[in-house]
């Protein structure tokens, strides 16, 4: 069995950065692969992504207020945990 990623419209709408009437609108227009569950909605994680990619205004939306704007925290500073194997190399000589 696959292990599939669902979230709901608000939890969506938080981490894309766009409003709930937006996810509930590409529901509506089948962009969007979800279930129902107990009467609300379930969007599978892997379409948000790829439905978050077909448009440059969601694209950048993502980028600023949704999860892409923490990107530059989660980067590794201190190059002795880095995974760039190009200083794990260097480290060897």
């Amino acid at each position: 069995m696959e292990n599939v990623i669902r979230v709901s419209v608000s939890e969506a709408a938080r981490l894309f950065g766009v409003s709930e009437k937006t996810i509930r609108q590409a529901i509506k227009n089948q962009e969007l692969h979800y279930i129902v569950a107990n009467g609300r909605y379930k969007i599978n994680f892997v379409s948000l992504i790829e439905w978050s990619q077909q448009s440059t205004r969601r694209y950048n939306l993502l980028a600023t207020q949704g999860l892409g704007q923490y990107v530059d925290q989660w980067k590794i500073h201190n190059k002795k945990y880095s995974p760039n194997i190009g200083l794990a190399i260097n480290k060897s000589r």
